[in-house]
């Protein structure tokens, strides 16, 4: 039976093998065929060599996360047969270059049916190139395989290597359309997975939140972006280099991770919008300044987009495990706020929503991501813009200052939000550092001033609980017979779930947390207290936001799917739990 517009497509090889360009090519193409995608990537964490893969998951319905099912694998080398080959679904189909006299014997020894063997080392040396570029043959193969048309792979290697030049242009194109050619001719029909251009109205962008979060601090009116790279945060400050002079931006490779932190707190004392990313060990060495932050009521933003801990980690991999850390980081209380987007239309939306509050109220803000939702793509419509309006907060009016007497920088307010002024503007003059202080701040110890302007910074976290309209999102029917409850990048999977359990006839909703401080208790209480069966989805260990429920709320999630193998949880491992 023939499969139309419905496959989940793998490729693997050793790094230098050129997986990342094989799975970019071969996801865009996709896209420009008016087809859904989501494309995950996988690689270790070694300077050279190490296991690759590129998943690209197409469908004419919208795709939301990837899948443990594979239709169709690619082996370049012995390993991505080892490691996979489990992963292919009765039918599927393995290609694997059958120059390699190792992979050959292996892949004919494992897999009877629908095996495709390509002499891609041979048709790359045909094609004018060397062994490297076998991964346009396995492209082109691929495309050939499930009968895609070749020029919407033609048109996307001149646009990926179009920097290099006509020449590796050409190169490319040969070494894809020679595997094309061979695979359609001799295999074609014998493979049951068929890809169809689409034809759409809307148009469509294929993006990750790492580049989501980079438009939406750019929308927002970020102009400086000071970091140290530290995986999986550092594509964000390569994204943002590029489109420096596209935007007026400054960014800025710092040190190490505490001049990043100490310059955007600088900058917004300043009055410019500014962002710092990094993953939890780069955070760890940014929470004193994160109190400098909360002290003198310097609103940054900072991404913390998490991998596997403690210290080093698993360094290119998936976890869930700083949320905790994200709400308690600094010493002392003082108020912050911790947002974290599910899909790449929240990492754009959020970040915007993020700045505005920084500034507005005047505080710390954390963006929680993962290694999963920075780096995987996704097809999502064009950002709507519409709503979205850049707010400054409370300026100082010059007009309105004592030049002859100390601004009275933080005063207290019903809000707990002080009128701020901005270096240089007349009366404006007040003192910021690190200590407590009066209302003007200059340093004080008094009880009595320690306690009222601690008070007056903690008033904030109450008077903008309303500003932050969708603490939560809740999907799906409300009193389901299940209730998923999860946050960040399990979003996808539990929503692919959801959609197979449904077609199942099974009732079940998705409680999605997207707000922690302040956290919504009303909104999660509501929601949780009419569920009949509720299961907590996290990629950590030790079920963070199930704990932070329970404080919060007092409703204990007993039943849990818990990940912490540094792999993101998949659809189907939902499925199976929920199933029994």
């Amino acid at each position: 039976m023939i499969k139309i517009n419905r496959l989940n497509w793998k490729i693997g090889g050793e790094a230098g093998y050129g997986i990342l360009s094989a799975g970019e090519i071969f996801a865009y193409a996709c896209l420009h065929g008016g087809l859904e995608t989501f494309a995950y990537l996988e690689y270790p964490s070694l300077i050279r060599g190490g296991h690759n893969t590129y998943q690209v998951w197409v469908r004419e319905d919208n795709v939301q996360s990837h899948s443990s099912h594979i239709d169709l694998l690619v082996a370049l080398n012995k390993e991505t047969i080892e490691k996979h080959l489990h992963e292919l679904v009765p039918d599927g189909g393995l290609i694997y270059d059958e120059n390699d006299n190792t992979l050959r014997e292996y892949a004919c020894a494992t897999r009877q049916k629908n095996c495709f063997a390509v002499p891609m080392a041979d048709l790359a040396k045909q094609a004018g190139g060397q062994k490297v570029i076998r991964n346009m043959v396995a492209v082109g193969s691929s495309f050939g395989l499930i009968n895609y048309p070749y020029n919407y792979l033609f048109d996307l290697i001149a646009r990926f290597f179009e920097k290099k030049g006509s020449k590796i242009i050409e190169l490319n194109q040969l070494a894809a359309k020679a595997g094309y050619d061979y695979v359609n001719h001799k295999y074609s029909s014998q493979f049951e997975y068929k890809l169809k251009v689409r034809r759409i109205n809307n148009p469509k962008i294929l993006i990750n939140g790492n580049e989501a979060i980079a438009l939406g601090a750019i929308k927002a009116g970020m102009k400086f972006y000071a970091a140290y790279p530290m995986t999986p945060a550092t594509s964000i400050l390569h994204y943002l280099v590029a489109q420096e002079r596209n935007y007026n931006l400054v960014v800025k490779q710092t040190e190490d991770e505490i001049a990043a932190i100490n310059m955007i707190v600088g900058a917004s004392f300043a009055g410019v919008r500014s962002m710092t990313a990094t993953s939890g060990g780069g955070f760890s060495l940014m929470t004193e300044a994160l109190g400098l932050s909360g002290m003198t009521e310097c609103g940054t933003v900072v991404v913390i987009a998490q991998r596997p801990g403690p210290a080093t980690g698993l360094p290119t991999w998936t976890e869930q495990g700083d949320l905790r850390f994200a709400l308690h980081a600094g010493q002392g209380d003082f108020p912050r706020v911790v947002l974290a987007p599910g899909d790449p239309e929240e990492c754009y939306e959020l970040t915007f929503l993020a700045h505005n509050i920084a500034d507005k109220y005047q505080l710390p803000v954390i963006i929680l991501t993962d290694k999963y939702l920075a780096e995987a793509r996704q097809t999502v419509p064009l950002f709507n813009q519409d709503s979205l309006r850049i707010d400054r907060g409370e300026l100082a009016d010059t007009n309105r200052l004592a030049v002859d007497a100390r601004f009275v920088r933080y005063a207290v307010t019903m809000s707990g939000v002080s009128s701020r002024s901005l270096p240089g503007q007349a009366g404006g003059i007040f003192t910021a550092n690190s200590d407590e202080h009066d209302d003007t701040g200059l340093a004080n110890e008094e009880a009595k001033v320690r306690t009222i302007q601690l008070e007056k910074r903690m008033k904030k976290i109450q008077s903008l609980r309303a500003y932050i309209k969708e603490p939560i999102k809740l999907y799906g029917l409300e009193g389901a017979d299940i209730t998923l409850v999860g946050w960040g990048s399990t979003k996808g999977p539990i929503l692919e779930a959801i959609k197979a359990l449904t077609g199942e006839g099974k009732q079940v909703n998705f409680l999605q947390v997207r707000c922690f401080e302040p956290f919504p208790v009303k909104e999660v209480d509501s929601v949780l207290r009419q569920a009949k069966q509720r299961i907590l989805i996290e990629n950590n260990y030790s079920g963070q936001l199930g704990g932070l429920i329970r404080e919060k709320t007092g409703i204990d999630i007993a039943e849990k799917i818990l990940k912490y193998d540094g792999r993101p949880i998949n659809p189907e491992e939902i499925i199976n739990y929920v199933n029994g």
